[in-house]
């Protein structure tokens, strides 16, 4: 699970690292976890490590783990 967690952390920084589109301010990441492709939910970038630690708890021999990379922007402060 440790591998696993560190090519996770790898790929992110690597994403991070892609020259943004013009006006774009960051990257951001959609996350989905679960058993199998099918039964994955949507979940923080955060969170990806309490669930791989929920999946070795819980003893799965796999799992399923979607990022896709978007460019974020901020939002202007309300006045």
């Amino acid at each position: 699970m440790d591998s696993i967690r560190s090519e996770i952390k790898k790929y992110l920084q690597r994403e991070r690292r892609k020259e943004l589109p013009e006006g774009a301010d960051f990257w951001e990441f959609d996350c989905k976890f679960g058993p199998d492709a099918e039964a994955a939910g949507v979940i923080h970038e955060f969170d990806i490590g309490k669930c791989i630690s929920a999946a070795e708890k819980d003893q799965l021999r796999s799992f399923y783990v979607e990022i896709l990379a978007r460019p974020g922007y901020k939002t202007p402060p309300e006045t």
